[in-house]
């Protein structure tokens, strides 16, 4: 069943991608290109012509970016123009657009902050900390252990024996496995998972990773909280609490050290490592289509902004792009 729920206590620490899925251990070993990526979310979700390959359920927003100064970015555009107009999409993982709200698992946001040149800033986000897997290789071998067989069965044996063989796999599955219900996409964080760079005007390069977090603090549903909700909520208790206050959030850089990997997303940075404010998003509407078709692809960013060379970062540049074509053309 290509569902967001995969019906055993093993594979519930793998929704990851929201859905059921194969190949064998060896497809890690194989070289992954974008559009192998998108086809096994189809494989994994179901084909939905016009829907994103991955985050196909999802809410749009809108708001403003106000931003902080501080020493460690303080040539960027992006902090040097005042309050900024931003375009959001909230999200389920998985490719399929009728995913159960209530289910466990990834949750998504796409931010896009435009500049007065007409220039964006995009962070795109999720709520777990570490990504699975080192590299689209060892990610996509992941996922093939999900895939049902000819017969439509899965084997849960075979995805354990997967993380158990590739340890870069094992916090994102530790973390699935613990986690819970989102109460609201304003009560959840994000994290970008990805190390960038800034370089200011004297040469001084900043390294850094981002984390989205929300003033009104992050909750959670237990199961049977969560089973008491309708299968659809989150657009509605948004807008309600849109309607009763201020719903925003706090954009964070953690600065990495030496040592600290920039191109593991597998990998969390120790939590001693110093943050800072790089400013603060209130969001100002909810609903619409006004996102349906933003491509938030976190690799387009403002001046002195650059990616890092994690081959996962950079994959999703031409994954997205695939998955956005598709969209417009209804495939």
């Amino acid at each position: 069943m290509k569902h967001t729920i995969i019906a055993s206590s093993i594979a519930a620490c793998l929704l990851i991608v929201g859905a059921t899925t194969p190949l064998t251990a060896a497809a890690a070993d194989k070289e992954v290109q974008a559009t192998d990526l998108v086809d096994i979310f189809e494989k994994l979700g179901g084909k939905h012509p016009g829907y994103r390959k991955a985050h196909a359920k999802g809410m749009c927003a809108a708001g403003t970016f106000v931003p902080s100064a501080n020493e460690h970015f303080k040539d960027a555009a992006l902090l040097s123009n005042g309050e900024l107009p931003v375009s959001m999409r909230f999200s389920l993982g998985g490719a399929n657009p009728n995913s159960d709200e209530r289910a466990p698992g990834t949750r998504g946001l796409g931010m896009q902050i435009k500049l007065p040149n007409g220039s964006f800033h995009t962070f795109t986000g999720n709520n777990f900390p570490v990504f699975a897997g080192k590299d689209p290789e060892t990610f996509f071998g992941f996922l093939s252990t999900l895939l049902p067989d000819e017969n439509g069965k899965t084997d849960p044996a075979k995805t354990m024996a997967f993380i158990k063989a590739n340890p870069s796999v094992q916090a994102n599955a530790m973390w699935n496995q613990q986690a819970k219900t989102p109460a609201s996409f304003a009560n959840t964080a994000f994290f970008g998972l990805h190390t960038f760079y800034f370089d200011n005007a004297n040469g001084e390069k900043t390294k850094f990773r981002w984390d989205i977090q929300p003033s009104l603090g992050v909750k959670t549903l237990d199961k049977d909280e969560a089973a008491k909700m309708p299968e659809t909520f989150l657009a509605d208790t948004f807008a309600k609490q849109l309607k009763e206050g201020t719903v925003s959030f706090t954009i964070m850089a953690s600065l990495g050290e030496a040592e600290d990997s920039d191109i593991d997303p597998s990998q969390q940075w120790p939590a001693e490592r110093p943050q800072v404010a790089l400013g603060t998003v209130t969001v100002t509407t909810s609903g619409g289509d006004a996102c349906k078709n933003t491509n938030f692809d976190p690799n387009m960013m403002s001046a002195g902004f650059t990616p890092s060379a994690d081959p996962v970062l950079r994959m999703r540049s031409p994954a997205y792009a695939i998955s956005f074509g598709k969209r417009l053309s209804n495939q």
